[in-house]
């Protein structure tokens, strides 16, 4: 069995939902608290919790179908930065910022990805 925290990429995902949690979703209209907001979070936290569940798992196919989903909310949440953005719910420097962690986390997933396959 692996131990998720090991992994690098499970570290920064971590490290991206707590940014989010705390210095982008606050900044969000009270009206997309159960839209938006919601939906953004989840993508966020699917990512290391879709890791660290791969990481129970007992075979190396098993523990990539979980990193696809993984690398499936990062797709998500990259869009869901994207579209905040062009709402105007986030800073042009925030979006930069925000969306380099999401494509290095992304590229981060494609490489084990690869790398157990």
């Amino acid at each position: 069995m692996r131990n998720y925290k090991r992994y690098e990429v499970w570290e920064e995902s971590h490290e991206l939902v707590k940014f989010i949690y705390r210095h982008i979703a606050p900044g969000f209209p009270q009206d997309e608290k159960y839209n938006l907001t919601s939906q953004m979070k989840r993508a966020a936290y699917s990512i290391p919790f879709n890791i660290a569940e791969g990481c129970g798992r007992n075979s190396d196919k098993d523990f990539t179908h979980f990193l696809d989903i993984s690398l499936g909310s990062a797709n998500e949440l990259e869009y869901c930065i994207l579209l905040t953005s062009e709402l105007g719910y986030l800073n042009p420097d925030m979006y930069k910022l925000v969306n380099e962690k999401v494509c290095k986390i992304r590229a981060k997933l494609i490489n084990l990805i690869r790398s157990i396959r």
